[in-house]
């Protein structure tokens, strides 16, 4: 137990290590997310500007822009792309580690380096934005729920993720895959507006599906768009998921197998 645990504990330093190299990409991916906040205020505030709604909203895209660096699943698919169709995966079919628990650990080492450079240009932005905040009261157990949900939905994103990366065993090219997964994402995952203001039966649908659980679920919770009884469902509903999840990439891995190549690496 002890050496599988070691295994990864090395894995996850590697990754922590070689995202510090490109640390000034994720700083000026952080600065460049300010842009988008402008954007969101200037828009938002056309609409909800001198109401009690204004606040809210620009509490939530705060949050999700926090939550984006700290649990998004960035390039994952395509890196794991690259080492099927190169050839590097295949030093992992000989030798006693996982390869989904190595790319995870890679994933969680990222989004460290990334959450920690964006709170940076957060910090920038905070003496326009503090006065618009509004966090709700009850914060203890959303943050004791909140938590938990951020990782659930870490761990779906990178499912996701790897799960079009395998794609390449049978497709040369899975652009097309990921541009549609994120298209549908910024929808249902609540990154174009919060999913709140949906109809009431579309958001029904909406909660019973992996992308309402990626950004919307995390972020609902820590804001106060969602109460505890819907907290308490959304977390057995998400587990769900991350179980569904590992399940078909575990399936996906070992039908890959049988048709790769072993050649490269």
């Amino acid at each position: 137990m002890y050496s599988t645990l070691t295994k990864y504990r090395h894995a996850f330093l590697v990754g922590l290590q070689s995202n510090l190299v490109y640390r000034w990409n994720f700083a000026v991916r952080g600065l460049f997310s300010l842009f988008h906040l402008a954007a969101v205020f200037i828009l938002w505030g056309a609409a909800f500007k001198g109401t009690d709604k204004f606040g809210p909203i620009i509490t939530y895209f705060v949050t999700l822009l926090v939550l984006q660096f700290f649990i998004s699943a960035f390039n994952e698919d395509y890196q794991i792309s690259e080492d099927i169709r190169n050839g590097l995966i295949n030093q992992f079919l000989l030798k006693p580690i996982n390869y989904f628990g190595y790319r995870l650990s890679i994933f969680v080492a990222a989004r460290l380096v990334s959450g920690a450079l964006v709170l940076g240009p957060l910090a920038i932005a905070l003496p326009v934005l503090h006065g618009y905040l509004t966090f709700p009261a009850d914060w203890g157990w959303r943050l004791a729920l909140g938590l938990p949900a951020m990782a659930l939905s870490a761990l779906i994103q990178f499912s996701i993720a790897y799960c079009f990366g395998l794609l390449t065993f049978w497709f040369l090219e899975i652009q097309g895959f990921v541009i549609l997964s994120m298209a549908v994402e910024a929808v249902l995952g609540g990154q174009m507006f919060p999913l709140d203001l949906l109809a009431p039966g579309v958001l029904a649908v909406a909660k019973f599906l992996p992308f309402y659980y990626q950004m919307y679920f995390p972020a609902a919770i820590i804001t106060g768009r969602i109460g505890y009884n819907d907290t308490v469902s959304g977390l057995a509903i998400e587990l769900c998921w991350v179980t569904i999840l590992f399940a078909i990439n575990r399936g996906l891995w070992l039908r890959g197998l049988r048709r790769h190549t072993a050649v490269g690496g």
